[in-house]
């Protein structure tokens, strides 16, 4: 099946109105502020983890003479 003329012509049209708009875009589709990947619940909970596992490792490490 192919594609007619018609439809072809105006893919390539709109395609070269958006090649003419790049680099202008609307301050409002912009993403405002920062938008983090991990909630904050989940970001705490990892740093507990690494802190708390950093801190037992510095105690374990102290109290066996400095030999793992």
């Amino acid at each position: 099946m192919t594609t007619s003329k018609r439809v072809a012509e105006r893919k390539n049209e709109r395609f070269q109105r958006n090649i003419m708009k790049r680099g202008s875009v609307s301050g409002s589709s912009w993403k405002k502020g920062f938008d983090y990947p991990v909630g904050p619940i989940v970001l705490g909970f990892i740093v507990f983890v690494v802190v708390g596992s950093s801190l037992f490792q510095i105690i374990r490490t102290a109290t066996s003479g400095g030999t793992a």
